[in-house]
Order: C-alpha cells, then structure tokens, then sequence
C-alpha cells in the first residue's frame, strides 16, 4: 500500500469537498475553514475546461450551483473565471488550491475521463504523490491515473473494484487490490458493506477504510467504533467534534503561507496552469 499519502494516525477525518458549515463545498471559502478548524485531509473534484485548465467542481452542469447554464467542460477559463457560485464565491483552480495549502493533503476525484490527463501533468510537475489520493466512480479512470504515475500514487478503486474487493471479504480475504484504501457508502442499496467484520476483513487486506459522506454525529462514532479508518463529512465541525470526544483529534500543523481565516477568500488572479 502506498503509505505516504495515508501515513498518519488513525482514525482521522476528511472534509468533504471542504465542508458546507460556512460556504458551499469546493470553493476556497470552504477550505479555508476546514484548514482553519485543523483538517489535514480534504476530499474535492476535478474538471477540465475547454481550453485544458484543471477546476475545482463538482457538477456536470454549472446551472445549479452558479445559475449559468451549461457544463464545464463547454467554458474556457475566461468564461469561468467570471462565474459564481452562490453569486458569491469563484470556481477555484487546481493549481490555485494546492499553492494555497502546501501541507493538506486532498483526495480527488476527476469527474470526467478529460479531466484524468491534466490531472496526472498536474501531479507529475508538482511532485504530489506524496499529498493526493485518486478515486473516482470510473474504474478506468483509476486505472489511467495508476498506469501513468505508477504504484506510488495512492488510490481508491471505482464501482467495479468496490465489488470484487466485497466479494473477496467473504472468499479470499489475503486478495491485495493495490489500493491504498477502499472509499465506499455504508451500505450500496440495500447490501451494508460496513460492517464490523467486513471493516476487518478490508484491513486484512491492507486496506484503510474511508466512509462517505457521513453528517451525524451518531453515525460517525458508530463507524468509528466499527473500526474505519476515516469518515469524510461535509458537517466538518460536528466530525472534528466526534474525533475530540474520542481523543482522537490532532490537529494539522498550519500551512506556512496558508489562509488567514478571519480574512475573505480572494477571487483568482494570475495565469492559470493549462495543459
């Protein structure tokens, strides 16, 4: 397992697409909370624009969180750097976001096969395998990532491999899928793949086990106590909560030239990265 990315104590948190406490989810506003609460790990989303420059989104259509119609993918850089969601808060780019906080360590999700390419130059020319985990609900795209950067990038398998990894629990529980963890919901329709043994059986494996997307307290302790490794909520202060109940909480040491948290979150500025 690549231990890099995952190398700290457990169990941890991750907060999802940045948390929605203060701001919606994937905008610098959210993550600049998560930091300021003290998350080393955040989940967000890729995406590539027309013009090749890797965003921070999640939605195929930008409509609902920004009121202008259409998806990313179709917009240039130019047209999306004016673009607001919430009316409020810009659409960051990946480059942006990682220059932003040099010690977090974000788990992504490229949502699109387009976005898998810039995604991997982006990692490569930044030397991040030591700081990102990819996943995604594409096996394939998994697999892309993997072939190009090699066993050193930490992963997390799609549908498919969520379902031979369930399967091979209950058969062959030394099967090693060269993931780093398994991401998964507490149950896939109505099949519970939390449970307490199946949670033994993925270690066994020599996988961590992080559960999406969790945003009660009861439910968080209850996965803890069923032995996860992580949860990924978007209630990020309710999670830190439960982790300090538990002693568990550590704080992340603060990013040297990370956000100030009582200061607004700037709008992009500069030339972006494209590829």
């Amino acid at each position: 397992m690549p231990a890099a990315f995952l190398d700290t104590p457990v169990p941890f948190g991750l907060a999802h697409r940045g948390g929605t406490d203060v701001a919606p989810g994937n905008t610098i506003a959210a993550f600049d909370h998560a930091v300021a609460l003290g998350y080393a790990y955040i989940e967000t989303d890729v995406q590539r624009t027309a013009d090749g420059v890797l965003v921070i989104f999640h939605d195929d259509d930008l409509e609902p969180a920004t009121g202008v119609p259409g998806p990313v993918w179709e917009k240039t850089w130019a047209e999306l750097a004016q673009v607001r969601v919430g009316g409020q808060h810009p659409i960051p780019r990946f480059d942006e976001v990682i220059d932003r906080y040099p010690r977090t360590r974000f788990n992504i999700e490229p949502k699109h096969d387009e976005a898998v390419e810039p995604l991997v130059a982006e990692i490569r020319a930044r030397s991040l395998l030591d700081r990102v985990c990819v996943g995604s609900f594409s096996d394939r795209r998994v697999r892309r990532a993997r072939r190009a950067l090699g066993p050193g990038l930490a992963t997390s398998p799609g549908p498919i491999g969520v379902t031979l990894i369930w399967l091979a629990a209950y058969v062959w529980p030394w099967h090693r899928s060269g993931h780093a963890a398994l991401q998964i919901p507490r149950r896939l329709w109505v099949i519970p793949l939390t449970t307490r043994f199946l949670v033994g059986r993925y270690h066994r494996m020599g996988l961590q086990v992080h559960v999406w997307t969790i945003n009660t307290a009861a439910e968080m302790a209850e996965l803890y106590d069923r032995g996860v490794d992580a949860v990924m909520s978007d209630a990020t202060a309710v999670l830190r909560q439960v982790l300090t109940d538990r002693g568990a909480w550590r704080p992340a040491e603060p990013d040297p030239a990370g956000p100030d948290p009582l200061s607004p979150s700037p709008d992009q500025g500069g030339e972006p990265h494209a590829c």
